[in-house]
């Protein structure tokens, strides 16, 4: 083989190497063609949008963001690592509220068309109007006055005060009221011998000996 054959091979093998090279070379050129007008079409539009906030924006502020948000990079964490539980929380929850949230709506509806809400309504007006028209002091002393009450009903819930209660609101529909006349002595003594005025009167004695307790 002589001298310019060998050359000649090289070249051969140089020109192999330096042909992929050549087309890459043509293949970035065309991009870099294809895309230019489209890179100058954006850094148009978003000089024109910042344009907009150039009144607002100063440099310093963005420094002193970026100063805050490298001060407040734990608190970042933090706040991310809840916002992320609240979203798994939302996830996990989610099939819990769609079967609760219309048995809720489903029960409001029922108390408001039972009247529940405007009951409530009607007392809270009350309460301003109670609250308008008596001082501190005098509404306190209502209160004072409405817990001795409730001891009282207290003491009236008993089995027997109810049965007692229940009774004495009966005899009222039981009685004559139409057919009942003037009755002087001679007239009571003639009633005591009803057996019911007996009992009657006995009834009276009993709950006259138990008023004995009021003086004290």
């Amino acid at each position: 083989m002589t001298q310019e054959t060998e050359l000649i091979e090289r070249l051969d093998r140089l020109e192999a190497q330096v042909a992929p090279l050549a087309d890459s070379a043509k293949a970035i050129k065309e991009l870099r063609d294809e895309l230019a007008p489209r890179v100058s079409e954006a850094v148009h539009a978003m000089i024109v949008e910042l344009a907009d906030v150039e009144p607002e924006f100063q440099v310093e502020d963005l420094v002193h963001l970026i100063k805050n948000a490298m001060r407040n990079v734990k608190n970042l964490n933090f706040t991310l690592d809840q916002l992320k539980n609240l979203i798994d929380f939302m996830v996990i929850a989610e099939p819990v509220f769609k079967t609760t949230v219309p048995q809720i709506i489903f029960y409001f509806d029922e108390l408001e068309q039972k009247g529940v809400f405007r009951i409530l309504t009607m007392g809270l007006e009350i309460l301003k109007k109670i609250g308008a028209t008596y001082s501190p002091e005098q509404l306190q002393q209502i209160g004072d006055g409405l817990v001795r009450m409730v001891g009282s009903l207290h003491k009236l819930m008993t089995p027997e005060s109810l049965d007692l209660l229940d009774k004495a609101a009966g005899v009222p529909a039981n009685a004559d009221m139409a057919g009942t006349k003037p009755v002087g002595l001679w007239g009571l003594m003639s009633a005591l011998s009803d057996s019911k005025v007996k009992e009657g009167v006995g009834v009276a004695l009993e709950l006259t000996r138990g008023l004995a307790a009021l003086k004290s």
